[in-house]
């Protein structure tokens, strides 16, 4: 499996990842209803951020996007998002998406990386964010509508780097 950059070309399957996980309503809280070119601009970071896939071969595997969480006094903490497509869950690409961007982040003189909207029910990243050193300093209660456990809270993770 290899991470790099994304460009024009794998927006297909960037897409489909995306429209996936979205239509799937249980981790991220796009609107399943906004047109692909919204999808796009949401998902496709401009600088200072960057966009990458996950990739076997010519197969894209995942997408993650990352850059700094908030403007001017806030620039110092990076965030970033994953998907993985469903049939390529379990084969370490959200974790291999994860460690390259916290690698980017540092290397980019981030000071920390923080999480702003995890699904507190999705035990998968929770669980990989946590061996990843990072921590729950939040949870906003009831914050997310999940599709078969009703609302439930939004954590915020944060660590160091």
């Amino acid at each position: 499996m290899l991470i790099r950059g994304f460009d024009e070309g794998d927006w297909p399957a960037v897409r489909t990842i995306v429209e996936e996980v979205v239509r799937a309503g249980d981790t991220f809280p796009y609107d399943p209803a906004w047109p692909a070119e919204v999808l796009r601009e949401v998902w496709v970071e401009a600088a200072p951020g960057r966009t990458v896939v996950a990739v076997d071969g010519a197969r894209v595997l995942g997408t993650a996007k990352m850059g700094p969480n908030r403007p001017g006094p806030g620039r110092h903490v990076a965030t970033a998002s994953f998907m993985v497509a469903a049939d390529a869950r379990g084969r370490g690409a959200g974790r291999a998406l994860a460690v390259h961007a916290l690698a980017w982040a540092g290397a980019h003189g981030y000071a920390a990386m923080q999480f702003n909207a995890v699904v507190e029910g999705n035990e998968v990243a929770v669980g990989l964010y946590r061996r990843l050193g990072f921590a729950v300093v939040g949870t906003v209660p009831e914050a997310f509508a999940h599709p078969n456990r009703g609302r439930v809270g939004l954590h915020v993770m944060h660590r160091f780097l």
